[in-house]
């Protein structure tokens, strides 16, 4: 059995610090991992990438993140994640780590994700320069995802973006914006591999469940949705594939 503790859009600055810390704290009692899924900061600065290591850095468990697109706002990604590879937090981009725990191993695929929209109201590589770069983007981004995804040999496969890959998780969401909070290509990445699980979230008025059309759970862990500190799922679990066992 593995267990996954999840969160996103923690957006953590000066003011934050100490909020998340207790609960936290417990982490090496309730899970394996933390897996966070962006909007780790508010502006993307060095200062407040600081704080998110002080925070969530030396935990007692592996942290593993992606970046979102509060995190590229001051255009310091590179920065932001040298600072937190230095505080020993995995920050992915299209690549992926493989944890051995409790003799099993699971494999996290990442990446920030794009918008783009989903079927029938999605955007398409045509016409104007600008609309092909923008859909560009969105089709690189997943093909990222899904060759880090195929990539891995493991036990358990998880997929870990700050974009929906799916517009289940949107429900709450203004419809005019779904495809500013995720695109169907990363959900078509996920469902190209025999991924178990896949966290996101960047939508904080969205639902926290839902599945991709190849069947792949998809859970919305901003914080905003979840309310606390963190989720936490279970994976290779006797009795069932994926439950919520703590929060």
């Amino acid at each position: 059995m593995i267990r996954i503790a999840a969160v996103g859009d923690v957006h953590v600055d000066k003011d934050v610090l100490g909020r998340f810390r207790p609960a936290l704290e417990e982490l090496p009692d309730r899970a394996d991992v933390l897996l966070v899924a962006g909007d780790l900061t508010r502006h993307g600065t060095v200062e407040e990438a600081r704080c998110f290591a002080t925070e969530f850095g030396g935990l007692g468990v592996p942290v593993v993140t992606v970046l979102g697109n509060h995190d590229h706002q001051s255009d310091l990604q590179s920065r932001v994640t040298e600072v937190l590879t230095e505080s020993g937090i995995t920050v992915l981009e299209g690549d992926a780590t493989v944890l051995e725990l409790h003799g099993h191993r699971l494999g996290v695929a990442g990446v920030k994700g794009f918008g783009g929209g989903f079927a029938g109201a999605c955007a398409s590589n045509f016409g104007e320069r600008e609309m092909k770069d923008f859909v560009g983007t969105t089709e690189v981004v997943a093909r990222k995802l899904q060759d880090a995804l195929l990539s891995v040999q493991a036990d358990a496969l998880v997929a870990l973006t700050h974009y929906a890959p799916v517009p289940d998780t949107l429900l709450g969401e203004p419809l005019e914006i779904y495809p500013f909070l995720g695109c169907y290509q990363l959900g078509r990445a996920i469902d190209a591999a025999p991924t178990a699980l896949a966290l996101h979230g960047h939508a904080h008025h969205g639902a926290e469940r839902g599945r991709t059309p190849g069947g792949v759970p998809v859970r919305n862990v901003a914080h905003p949705v979840i309310k606390q500190a963190y989720n936490v799922y279970q994976l290779l679990s006797e009795d069932v594939d994926l439950e919520l066992v703590a929060t």
